[in-house]
């Protein structure tokens, strides 16, 4: 048990008091927009803008560039995301859930590679040196990225991402020593598996409606 309890708190006796506060205030609303996002509830957003913007703001002052970058981009998504959710037509949401059609899924391929490729050069613009856990920060941006831009146009895969990408994550943030992260990062696999099954019962349940009309 003393092993757990190190894990998780060891690394924070050296770290700002603010910091630690910041990143449990980013630990539970984030695990609360991932909540919202599962039910299809436009909380996700404001929720999340919350806790990315304090994270983007950890990531830069750990000097963390693909991280940051990713969560940076979720707070520019997050706002792209609130206001396409939010529209209506005649008192309906213009954007139901769906799939990817082969246009879509090519898009993402492209925003998957070239996600990948700005945060390498992100890393080596700012001078930071990039081992093994960085080139994999890197692939993992690409899978959040996508994930993220799915997720605001309601496509069904972008919980297959969040699954993928959540499941690296999770070893890479305890081999930093991020318990806390690590241990959201797990929480949002789960969330991203209930998520992923919430969203095509309600697909399958919309086609049947819509094929009895």
């Amino acid at each position: 048990m003393n092993h757990i309890f190190e894990f998780f708190f060891e690394t924070y006796q050296n770290r700002a008091t603010h910091l630690i506060v910041l990143e449990a205030i980013a630990f539970f609303f984030g695990i609360a927009s991932v909540i919202y996002a599962k039910r299809e509830n436009i909380l996700v957003y404001p929720i999340g803008l919350v806790a990315t913007v304090i994270t983007v703001y950890i990531f830069l002052h750990d000097e963390l560039m693909g991280d940051m970058m990713m969560n940076f981009y979720y707070s520019v998504m997050s706002i792209y995301g609130w206001w396409n959710w939010s529209r209506k037509k005649d008192n309906t949401y213009v954007v139901p859930i769906s799939r990817t059609n082969n246009k879509e899924k090519w898009i993402g391929f492209g925003m998957f590679l070239l996600t990948m490729l700005i945060t390498y050069f992100i890393y080596k613009g700012y001078g930071t040196a990039i081992d093994s856990s960085n080139y994999i920060d890197i692939f993992t941006s690409g899978i959040f990225f996508t994930a993220m831009w799915f997720m605001a146009n309601k496509k069904l895969e972008n919980w297959t991402l969040w699954i993928i990408a959540d499941i690296i994550t999770v070893p890479l943030y305890a081999y930093r020593g991020w318990g806390m992260l690590s241990l959201q990062y797990l929480i949002f696999t789960i969330v991203a598996i209930q998520g992923y099954l919430a969203w095509k019962k309600s697909l399958n349940k919309s086609q049947i409606e819509t094929q009895t009309v």
